[in-house]
């Protein structure tokens, strides 16, 4: 099946394009170094042609509301358009768990993305997942200085890699509208994950000062509310394939 990834070099897009391979099916990498321009729309008509389904990992990482909204909204118009005039049969779209609880910028952008699936013409799947292990790296990342401020609150974070098993799954499967809640298999700190990063090496050594964060992030905002399927990883079992010499 020839199946379309928008974002298929990112960090979830990548692991999408390998497990869609080793399901047998031919995978189309939607990506302005294919020639495709989601903002615009350019090359999207010839990239689709002849796609079953459409898996859609784009992103735009950012703290500011407009352009977070801006991205989501000109890129999901573009890809959504195109698949119907394609004649597409699936749209399948990672969103956030807790993306209509919790207050971001980034946030903003992730729901009017799903308002423009869910009003398409395009038999859909919206799949909520909570945090990447990833995002305690980000998090970092993002704090310069000589402390690192990282928000209070639990999440139940899962590897990217068993995100975009899940994607390749759903997208050959019969549109489910809202899917089930994808989670990790255990709750965790997010100032630990930081902590415990830092600690093995994957990020920049500095003291890690907890703060409490409105919007509900700080409340258990992010963590599911109802049953749905669980990963297997750990966040330890992650880290010491990422940086092998953590120990255990």
């Amino acid at each position: 099946m020839k199946i379309a990834v928008a974002g298929g070099t990112g960090v979830v897009g990548r692991f999408v394009v390998e497990a869609l391979r080793a399901r047998g099916h031919a995978p189309v990498v939607l990506s302005r170094g294919q020639g495709v321009d989601l903002m615009s729309g350019s090359g999207l008509e010839a990239a689709l042609a002849g796609a079953e389904a459409v898996i859609d990992v784009s992103n735009k990482i950012t703290n500011r509301k407009s352009v977070s909204v801006d991205f989501f909204d000109k890129a999901g118009r573009h890809l959504v358009g195109a698949a119907e005039r394609a004649g597409v049969r699936h749209l399948v779209t990672p969103s956030i768990v807790g993306v209509d609880r919790v207050k971001s910028p980034y946030y903003a952008g992730k729901l009017r993305q799903e308002e423009i699936v869910r009003d398409g013409a395009v038999p859909w799947t919206i799949l909520r997942v909570t945090q990447f292990y990833e995002f305690a790296g980000q998090l970092l990342s993002g704090v310069p200085g000589p402390i690192a401020v990282v928000p209070t609150g639990r999440v139940q974070p899962i590897a990217a890699r068993e995100v975009a098993e899940a994607l390749a799954d759903l997208a050959v499967g019969s549109p489910q509208a809202m899917a089930p809640e994808l989670a990790g298999p255990q709750v965790e700190s997010l100032v630990d994950m930081a902590r415990r990063l830092i600690a093995a090496g994957g990020a920049r050594r500095r003291p890690v000062l907890p703060l409490y964060f409105p919007g509900g992030m700080s409340n258990g905002g992010l963590l599911p509310t109802g049953p749905g399927p669980r990963g297997t990883q750990t966040f330890a079992d992650w880290l010491r394939e990422k940086i092998p010499a953590t120990p255990a």
